[in-house]
């Protein structure tokens, strides 16, 4: 009884530091732009094609899958690309609706999901259909005579210094400073010599590799990758980044992690669990916006008018 539990509640802190990864980017995009990037998650589950294509392309011309650190640079480069593509997602799109009605930028970025999606399904070979992804760290390990996969330590291990590479990012050097003074005042920016073009850019480019890391990572949980998971990783993100509060980092791992957890005990103990889990996720979604519209960590912002 021990291990099981023991062993749900380290699934519980996977899952949750994969939609953590995924919140992180939605907390930041609508803290620095006051944009709600709909297509975060769409963007994010690139990175497992990405991958895959290469791995494919370099199976054909060498004949034999890549492996070791061929297959790791193969991940680096996948979260690198799917990060530049975020980046001119901004450029050709987003930056349109900077100043646009909030809801004018809901649909284009809605929109923009459903366009990403479909690319996948007709350019890449037999994108309608799973494809098998791997789970590319094996083993386990021995923790007080309990078995931890390597896998699960990597993602909780990765996740944890993603998020507090970001956070020192945020708040230790000039460029969290640039970020923070556009988020704040972007006109007053401008006046301190801050191009906030430049920090949309990169921000937009942080953000969508962060979720890169957790479109890669929810592929190997799960083992299979379709080009429309990301429509249910998107979903849960930005709903665990709206239960912890718009714009909070604190708030979106609690989310993430509030989220998991019901996500994990729902489908161990209610029957067909796995069929209605997303029921009591999404059920969770409402009743926070009923009572706490601004999230467990988000400000209520009062304006005059």
């Amino acid at each position: 009884m021990t291990d099981m539990l023991l062993q749900q509640l380290l699934n519980c802190i996977t899952l949750g530091s994969i939609y953590a990864l995924i919140a992180l980017g939605f907390s930041l995009l609508f803290g620095m732009l006051n944009i709600i990037h709909f297509s975060h998650g769409d963007v994010s589950l690139l990175s497992p094609f990405l991958a895959l294509g290469a791995v494919q392309a370099l199976g054909t011309a060498l004949g034999a899958a890549p492996g070791g650190m061929s297959f790791f640079l193969i991940l680096v480069g996948a979260i690198v690309l799917t990060g530049v593509i975020g980046l001119l997602l901004d450029a050709l799109v987003i930056q349109r609706f900077r100043d646009a009605p909030v809801m004018m930028a809901l649909v284009a970025t809605v929109a923009l999901g459903i366009v990403l999606r479909e690319l996948i399904r007709h350019l890449f070979p037999n994108g309608s259909n799973p494809h098998s992804f791997p789970r590319f760290i094996t083993g386990t390990l021995d923790v007080f005579g309990f078995p931890v996969p390597i896998f699960n330590a990597a993602v909780i291990l990765v996740s944890i210094l993603s998020v507090g590479g970001l956070f020192l990012l945020l708040n230790r050097t000039r460029l969290g400073l640039q970020i923070r003074a556009v988020s704040h005042d972007r006109e007053a920016a401008r006046l301190m010599s801050i191009n906030p073009s430049r920090i949309f850019r990169v921000t937009f480019f942080i953000a969508s590799a962060i979720g890169a890391i957790g479109g890669l990572f929810f592929s190997s949980y799960a083992s299979v990758v379709r080009f429309d998971f990301s429509v249910e990783v998107g979903l849960i993100g930005f709903s665990a980044a709206v239960v912890g509060g718009l714009g909070s980092m604190p708030g979106a791992i609690v989310g993430s992690l509030l989220i998991a957890v019901l996500d994990t005990f729902v489908q161990a103990v209610v029957p067909h669990g796995a069929s209605y889990r997303l029921v009591f996720v999404f059920s969770l979604v409402i009743g926070i916006l009923i009572f706490r519209p601004s999230g467990l960590f988000g400000k209520t912002i009062v304006e005059k008018v």
